[in-house]
């Protein structure tokens, strides 16, 4: 530890560990000397192993898309804080789902 640095965090003793299991390094990113040999297959928590990265989207995924909005809606929204695109986005699919009501009911 640097004199100029204060320790930081809480020291956590390595023996308070818990056992590894035969799943735990089934998962395990093996190494020999620097070089991955076999990268991780998932992420270590506190309930298990969970699988890398984003799981995916199937057909449902959303679609990026460039729109012009008028200032004052854009600043609307901005203004209901984090999270403002999928209220966009809950709007248009909230019209969109009254719009294919009403054209049922007019061709019906």
């Amino acid at each position: 530890m640097n004199a100029s640095k204060p320790a930081s965090g809480e020291w956590i003793d390595p023996d308070d560990a818990p056992e590894w299991t035969d799943e735990m390094f089934a998962h395990a990113e093996v190494s020999f000397g620097g070089v991955v040999v076999r990268p991780a297959t998932g992420v270590l928590t506190k309930d298990g192993i969970r699988p890398i990265g984003r799981p995916p989207l199937g057909a449902a995924a959303r679609q990026p898309v460039t729109m012009r909005l008028p200032p004052h809606v854009l600043a609307w929204f901005r203004a209901t804080g984090p999270g403002w695109q999928r209220r966009v986005a809950n709007v248009l699919e909230d019209y969109v789902a009254t719009t294919e009501v009403a054209r049922t009911a007019q061709n019906s």
